[in-house]
């Protein structure tokens, strides 16, 4: 193989695997490793890299987190009504004996009713509260949404059921995929690939942002008998 084309093809690898190419790149990386054995034993070493990270998981969140945002959330509460009760004092102190001693004609009256009705406006007007509001701990798994080009049958030497495990990334592409159960020849394999990246997912999200997930596609493979 050309030494230039290699290396060109490995140094896309990272990229390959985060599935931040298209997909004509990716489907020129894989034609490329099914006639470079070299190209694809590094490829089997950074995807083995990658699932050994994988495997680690993520960073898992402190087990009194939700304690703590509750405490904050309480606390913040808790001086939104202390300025509450603070108002209260100071109509309490000012307004209202303003309101007892003064009778001193009518407008001075409506002066006065107007000020205390600006200020209990002040005071009760409610906290707007958000109807799309994530609860905590709201992760959604990837799911197919369409594909965007034309569906072929994927023909294999007996008919049998394909069982994929594709990796879906925060666009909702396939990046990268398992056959879980099903033929494993290239041919067979090709055709799997040239399905997958025409799909389109709804991507997994954490907390309403995209993230990346896993998500298990099963193809109907057809035998061809002459």
């Amino acid at each position: 193989m050309n030494e230039s084309v290699c290396k060109k093809i490995q140094s896309s690898f990272s990229e390959y695997l985060d599935g931040a190419i298209s997909g004509h790149e990716m489907q020129a990386v894989a034609s490329h490793m099914e006639s470079c054995e070299d190209c694809a034993e590094e490829f089997a070493s950074w995807r083995e890299m990658q699932s050994l990270l994988g495997s680690l998981g993520p960073a898992k969140a402190p087990a009194d987190l939700g304690l703590k945002i509750r405490l904050a959330m309480s606390h913040e509460a808790a001086r939104r009504q202390s300025w509450i009760d603070l108002l209260t004092t100071r109509w309490e102190n000012t307004v209202r004996p303003m309101l007892v001693q003064v009778s001193a004609g009518v407008a001075a009256a409506i002066v006065l009713v107007g000020g205390a009705g600006l200020l209990l406006g002040v005071v009760a007007a409610p906290q707007p509260v958000l109807a799309n509001d994530e609860p905590l701990g709201a992760i959604t798994t990837p799911h197919f949404r369409y594909s965007s080009g034309p569906t072929t049958e994927i023909t294999t030497p007996e008919d049998m059921t394909i069982v994929v495990q594709a990796q879906i990334n925060e666009r909702g592409q396939v990046y990268d995929y398992q056959v879980v159960s099903g033929p494993i020849d290239s041919a067979t394999q090709k055709q799997v690939m040239d399905r997958l990246l025409t799909e389109v997912f709804e991507p997994a999200r954490v907390f309403g942002e995209p993230a990346r997930g896993r998500v298990i596609q099963t193809f109907a493979g057809v035998s061809v008998r002459g």
